[in-house]
């Protein structure tokens, strides 16, 4: 029977927990010089007119070095990335995981627009953000310090991750990611419920990557 920190890896949700493991894994070889950011960063030249497409993935594994801003986005995006799997999308690995490819599709074609040569802070949002409106009425503690209603939370978190991080950069990012975070809450969330169109492919994933993920 796994103990300790083995225990608590095998209960996070897959998918959050393979996201997890490959931005870790990400800033380790960075730490240890196996890899360096130049390699890692996204931009469309590099991608496409150098012929570097593993840049579109790298992009949102690398939360800067190991320091006070990186514990602080994984925390949190760890955290409620793993409420929202194990709630909203229970059982549902691939509709996640097509969340989070469709968010990611949106954020390289903003990325030029904006400067974000790392999007993994700008994609951590948007868990944050569509848990945050789906549990309107729960009151979250943050730090200890003071309690909000869960709707305030993506923009407290950016306001802490400019003050930690110093620069307004950072906080672009996040709000970057709180707003495609956004895109998808109403796609999935106020479309079915409001208009006509109700779900599409945007909003479930295809039949055939839910069968990839077992969910058929």
């Amino acid at each position: 029977m796994p103990v300790g920190i083995e225990a608590w890896v095998t209960q996070i949700p897959p998918i959050t927990r393979a996201w997890l493991a490959l931005s870790v894994a990400t800033s380790l070889a960075v730490q240890c010089q196996l890899v360096t950011p130049l390699q890692l960063y996204f931009s469309f030249k590099a991608a496409f007119t150098n012929a570097q497409p593993w840049r579109m993935v790298t992009t949102f594994f690398y939360f800067g070095s190991i320091s006070l801003d990186f514990v602080f986005h994984l925390f949190f995006f760890m955290r409620y990335s793993r409420m929202l799997e194990e709630s909203s999308f229970a059982n549902r690995k691939a509709d996640y995981f097509w969340l989070l490819l469709l968010s990611s599709v949106m954020l390289l074609a903003m990325s030029p627009l904006f400067n974000l040569p790392f999007l993994s802070s700008s994609l951590a949002f948007v868990p944050i953000y569509m848990w945050s409106r789906r549990h309107p009425s729960t009151p979250i503690s943050l730090f200890g310090l003071f309690t909000i209603s869960a709707p305030y939370l993506p923009l407290a978190l950016v306001v802490f991750s400019w003050v930690i991080s110093g620069t307004w950069k950072a906080a672009a990012g996040d709000l970057i990611g709180c707003a495609v975070g956004h895109v998808g809450w109403f796609l999935r969330d106020v479309w079915p419920r409001e208009m006509v169109g109700g779900y599409s492919v945007l909003t479930e994933a295809p039949d055939g990557l839910r069968r990839l993920f077992g969910d058929l």
